[in-house]
């Protein structure tokens, strides 16, 4: 099979897992599964490659997502531990008493949070100190979790262009150039992002108010189902430890700054919480098994769909079908518009950002792009810039990166009604951060 026809697969297979999803025809973890066994046969049966080698394929590919996995499990397990003991209770009216019954606070809070947290660059930390803190908020206010995530990752995507985050430094390798001096040519961009960030707080806040949201709406509940499953055993009094108050409240800082300073695996620093949680709030095997039973519905549904996602990414990626894609994309530039190649792809970022993992994105299409405008004279550094921004703004709502299903995991928000929501207004802050930096100087043709 040629790269033309490999590429036509892939978009195959995309496009196929996206519809699926969109059509609720099946839930996620078996669209990821059975298009992407259909496509590593289709390999086998054209000789393209042997039985081995696509399992070699899988097995990289669920190898590169596992760890995101074992971190999803064991986050629900340590948060779900600490709603039951009914720490999330005080630390609510807590902020309940700062903001009042105030939607639009609320939404300002949130990206305030996620603006925070996301200075370690670490997308999957961010969710976990962000939507546990926030959900039950938003739960009593009656505001939507869909609102809840598209204030979160708005703001991380334009913090995720600081220098240690990956697109930066990915891009910043493929140019031979140091990741803060790239830094450096985007922050007048990342500025205007961070204003747009905190209008979008605003702005769906009012919309929440508008919709009725707040103490007093009379507004039914509605995309918790999963969220209901495991917050169930919280409204069992016997559970509650007021007591531990305190030390669980001490546990969960001490368990968040692991997560952003301490140079081990995420889940690691969950497993570890989780024994600490569980030894000290519940003594005792059968209550310690009651627990763990309680969350692992949810906790096992999202870890299926991320595995199932890693056999996605591996047949695609491993196969080099991606790098193929990027080939097929950058040929129907016409040459005339050669010119305008920071602008072009600038525009198409949030699209193909749907289509393409992070490192196929930086490592196959930035480089092909970069050659196709040489010929242009175009500034090797200006393309990067558009794709880096334009590209980071939707990193979050991709069903190609596996930290995505972490987030609306944790919002017990189908991911399909997170791309519905989100697409055309992270597509929108996208072009308004280009704009900003054709405008600045940033960018020029």
């Amino acid at each position: 099979m040629n790269e033309t026809m490999l590429a036509l697969l892939g978009f195959a297979t995309i496009i196929m897992i996206i519809v699926l999803l969109l059509r609720n025809v099946t839930v996620p973890a078996l669209a990821f599964i059975g298009v992407s066994c259909v496509s590593a046969l289709i390999l086998v049966l054209t000789g393209t490659f042997t039985v081995k080698e696509v399992g070699d394929f899988i097995k990289a590919g669920v190898a590169d997502v596992h760890s995101t996995a074992a971190l999803f499990i064991f986050s629900v397990l340590f948060f779900g531990i600490m709603t039951d003991a009914g720490m999330f209770d005080s630390i609510i009216n807590a902020l309940m008493k700062k903001v009042g019954h105030n939607v639009v606070g609320v939404a300002f809070m949130t990206c305030i949070i996620a603006i925070i947290g996301h200075l370690d660059g670490g997308g999957a930390s961010t969710f976990l100190i962000t939507i546990p803190a926030m959900l039950p908020i938003y739960k009593k206010l009656k505001m939507r979790p869909t609102t809840l995530l598209l204030i979160c990752v708005t703001a991380m995507g334009v913090m995720n262009l600081l220098p240690w985050g990956g697109p930066t430094m990915r891009a910043a390798s493929v140019l031979g150039i140091e990741a803060n001096v790239l830094w450096m040519r985007i922050l007048p961009m990342q500025a205007v992002g961070i204003v747009i960030a905190l209008f979008t707080a605003f702005f769906w806040g009012m919309m929440e108010k508008k919709r009725g949201a707040g103490i007093d709406s009379t507004l039914e509940m509605e995309d918790y189902d999963m969220l209901e499953e495991s917050a169930s055993t919280s409204e069992l009094g016997d559970l509650a430890r007021p007591k531990l108050l305190f030390f669980n409240i001490g546990l969960t800082l001490l368990v968040i700054y692991c997560l952003v300073f301490l140079k081990v695996p995420s889940y690691l620093t969950f497993m570890v919480g989780c024994v600490i949680a569980l030894l000290v709030n519940y003594p005792g095997a059968k209550l310690q098994n009651k627990i763990i039973k309680s969350h692992s519905g949810p906790a096992l549904m999202m870890a299926s769909t991320i595995l199932a996602a890693g056999v996605f990414l591996g047949v695609l990626e491993q196969s080099e079908i991606m790098n193929h894609m990027a080939n097929i994309l950058a040929s129907f530039i016409p040459q005339s518009m050669g010119h305008f190649m920071p602008l072009i792809i600038g525009v198409l970022s949030v699209p193909l950002t749907m289509l393409f993992c992070t490192d196929s994105y930086f490592y196959g299409l930035l480089p092909v792009l970069i050659s196709v405008g040489n010929s242009f004279g175009v500034d090797p550094v200006h393309t990067a810039i558009a794709m880096v921004v334009c590209r980071n703004c939707a990193t979050f709502i991709s069903p190609v990166v596996p930290a995505t299903f972490l987030g609306v995991g944790l919002a017990g928000v189908e991911i399909k009604d997170h791309i519905k929501n989100s697409f055309l207004w992270i597509w929108g802050v996208s072009l308004v951060c280009l704009v900003a930096g054709i405008v600045l100087r940033v960018i020029t043709f």
